[in-house]
């Protein structure tokens, strides 16, 4: 895969902090962007994805309660931790 030149302007905090991070790891600052700006776009094409099969998902017309998931959450690190809860509301009435 090749590369292709890419400008781009920093402010001169963002600059000097990418600067002392490169220095840091011994590596080019511009790698240091390139890295970050993959795992930015990675970050969110994995949401978009997300979103995408919960929106599928509910599609299906099946659904968690709210209440049902904050019992769930709220047991985490308890004694009492319960499982993962299961749909609850369906959009036919089941």
């Amino acid at each position: 895969m090749g590369t292709t030149p890419y400008s781009i302007r920093l402010d001169d905090e963002l600059r000097q902090s990418l600067e002392r991070e490169a220095e840091i790891e011994d590596r080019p600052p511009a790698q240091l962007a390139v890295r970050a700006i993959r795992s930015m776009l990675n970050a969110k094409a994995a949401k978009r994805a997300a979103v995408e099969a919960a929106l599928q998902h509910a599609d299906q017309g099946e659904f968690i309660s709210a209440e049902a998931m904050n019992g769930w959450i709220d047991s985490w690190d308890t004694e009492n931790e319960v499982s993962a809860p299961k749909v609850d509301i369906t959009s036919d009435g089941r």
